[in-house]
């Protein structure tokens, strides 16, 4: 018999129905990272389990449909089991996999992608290739959100709680950050949220927000910090989204480019356009580019990012309300949304307009089904799926997926 990896913090106050221990064996592996099994009928949830396994766990929630449960001793061990290295995992709720190899954690979450879309997406036998690897499934986060407690001290929420757990560093950040992070503690009283974003290829940081304390040894308070990709320079402000992973967004955009296929003369609408990352790295090969993002920080920092690129416009506005009304049928267009997906606004006007080609970047994939099927349903056709691992350790996965119109 083998122990779990770490033995896992106890909530003082127990939930109704919590306590309730028996052993299943899990089959598959669930969205949000939990290891999938079946009592008498009745579905179960189990945190910190890999499919295959044999276990014991213990009830921590029950629901109408479906119980929610922690692996609290594993009977029969998957190989694919290792011992999970930082002294936080299972009390801290950044990641889920821990316990998992690397390489099964990339075959799990493929998995995954492949049961969102045939369950919600319908799609019989969807064309998913293997996960893209990070090239270090540690330390690559360029980007901390601290909470800080009364004391001063920075760390993360623990688990199922709002308790902070003070840490002395995190496995996934940056080295720079968990430097940065020691030079912090006890001088950080005066705020509760701490956001810490370091340029992985130009050495410049952002601290937000300004901490007065004098014994806090960098400059804080910056409104924007500067990064590179690609031998490109983006200005990122405060507000702004930019992907946690340097070295995988990267490899996104290599992904991205591939699926275009450029011949130089394209019309490309990039919607949800951010900083402008794929807007700018894609331009110099397709005729002309149009962004768009509702952000007007965004936008700025875009426009700044953009200057000497001729061919790149921008539009400020609601991706639901600027495409339906785009003067020019594009040949291609990107979508980037955010985790809930494209409106339906958004997908109706991709049918309306039928670009040659689509190419969806999701972060959620019960939303990238949902929204695969829509516009399969109109004039669409899914050439491929590929998932690009920019979370090592947690169950998020990136996916990008091709689709070309039909008529």
């Amino acid at each position: 018999m083998v122990t779990p990896t770490r033995r896992r913090h106890r909530q003082q106050r127990e939930p109704e129905g919590q306590g309730e221990r028996f052993v299943l064996t899990l089959t598959e592996m669930a969205h949000q990272g939990h290891a999938l099994g079946h009592r008498d009928g009745e579905v179960v949830f189990a945190a910190f389990g890999i499919p295959g396994e044999t276990v014991e766990v213990e009830v921590r929630q029950r629901h109408r449909s479906y119980l929610e449960a922690e692996v609290v001793r594993v009977v029969e061990a998957s190989p694919h089991r290792v011992e999970a290295p930082c002294s936080y995992y299972g009390q801290c709720g950044g990641c889920q996999l821990q316990h998992v190899s690397y390489d099964h954690q990339l075959t799990l979450k493929r998995s995954v992608v492949v049961d969102q879309l045939r369950r919600i997406g319908k799609f019989p036998d969807p064309p998913v290739t293997p996960a893209r690897a990070a090239p270090s499934p540690w330390r690559y986060r360029n980007h901390a959100r601290f909470t800080i407690n009364r004391e001063g001290l920075l760390g993360f929420t623990r688990r199922g709680t709002h308790r902070v757990i003070p840490i002395q560093e995190c496995l996934l950040m940056h080295p720079w950050i968990n430097q940065t992070l020691e030079s912090l503690q006890t001088h950080c009283a005066e705020t509760r949220q701490m956001s810490v974003r370091y340029g992985v290829n130009t050495g410049q940081w952002l601290i937000q927000p300004r901490i007065k304390d004098p014994g806090v040894p960098l400059e804080t308070g910056q409104k924007s910090y500067q990064e590179e990709l690609l031998g490109q320079r983006f200005t990122i402000a405060s507000p702004s989204f930019f992907q946690v992973n340097t070295a995988q967004a990267e490899g996104l955009v290599e992904v991205v480019r591939g699926y275009l296929s450029p011949a130089g003369q394209e019309l490309l609408v990039d919607a949800y356009a951010g900083v402008g990352t794929f807007a700018v790295l894609l331009a110099p090969s397709v005729g002309r580019v149009i962004a768009v993002e509702e952000s007007g920080t965004a936008v700025r920092d875009g426009r700044a990012n953009g200057q000497g690129v001729p061919n790149l416009e921008w539009v400020e506005g609601k991706v639901e309300a600027v495409l339906p009304s785009l003067p020019e049928r594009p040949d291609a267009v990107l979508v980037d949304p955010p985790r809930a997906g494209c409106h339906p606004r958004v997908l109706d006007a991709l049918a309306e307009h039928r670009p040659g080609k689509i190419i969806y970047v999701s972060c959620d994939p019960a939303t990238l089904a949902r929204d695969l099927r829509h516009l399969c349903d109109g004039g669409f056709r899914l050439v491929e799926v590929q998932p690009v691992d920019m979370f090592p350790q947690t169950y998020h996965i990136e996916s990008v997926a091709l689709l070309v119109s039909q008529g």
